[in-house]
């Protein structure tokens, strides 16, 4: 190839290598921002609030019956009063049959909604080191391609070269670098979330079966 048709192919490509990393690390962000508030949607912010919630859910089944407390559901998006209000609407299905369907529609209610946002993270995590190397091969090309061409070598343009190999390197690391700490974070709130919501279940499955006679009805 022609040392100026190289010259033009990689000056192109490195332009296009770095709308690329700034693609990458604005949709990771977004990601990052958006699975985090998914989670806060989700969850209750401490151990007392959900106990709290379960307590007045409690009082509401006992006092006042199934209907009352599931329209006491209706409006939160929280996982474990979403989880209750399908617990009552389905209260006639008996506990095993409830038990099993609460545990289904949280894994893939939830926990998959939030498995599939964080993947996006993990796929930028990937992608921009590995954008960062192909500037880092275009760079190289141009500078050996110049080197190669036998003439008086333009230090400005090979400067130019040696500039895209090291700065599109080093923006795909400081892109990579912070995602992987956000989704480690990530991780740990989607632990914390599914923790909190298992033991609000065996609750919340507990406080049904005393309202109920499941011997009797074979409801919760």
């Amino acid at each position: 190839m022609d040392t100026n048709a190289l010259t033009t192919v990689v000056r192109y490509a490195g332009d296009a290598c770095y709308v690329a990393l700034a693609v990458v690390a604005l949709w990771g962000l977004f990601c990052v921002i958006l699975t985090w508030r998914r989670i806060g949607q989700v969850r209750f912010r401490t151990e007392q609030e959900q106990e709290a919630f379960l307590d007045r859910l409690e009082q509401t089944l006992r006092q006042e019956g199934p209907e009352p407390a599931a329209q006491l559901c209706q409006e939160d998006e929280r996982a474990i009063v979403q989880l209750a209000y399908l617990a009552l609407i389905n209260r006639n299905l008996g506990l095993a049959k409830v038990r099993s369907l609460l545990s289904d529609r949280f894994r893939r209610d939830v926990l998959a909604d939030l498995e599939y946002r964080l993947s996006w993270v993990y796929t930028m995590i990937k992608s921009a080191p590995m954008l960062g190397l192909y500037g880092t091969v275009l760079g190289m090309m141009g500078a050996f391609g110049q080197l190669s061409a036998g003439q008086k070598v333009d230090p400005t343009k090979l400067a130019e070269n040696i500039s895209l190999a090291l700065i599109t390197t080093a923006v795909g690391l400081t892109i990579a670098i912070p995602l992987i700490f956000c989704a480690a974070a990530l991780n740990l709130q989607i632990r914390k979330l599914e923790d909190l919501v298992g033991y609000g279940l065996a609750r919340l499955l507990e406080i049904l079966k005393t309202v109920w006679n499941p011997e009797a009805h074979d409801e919760l």
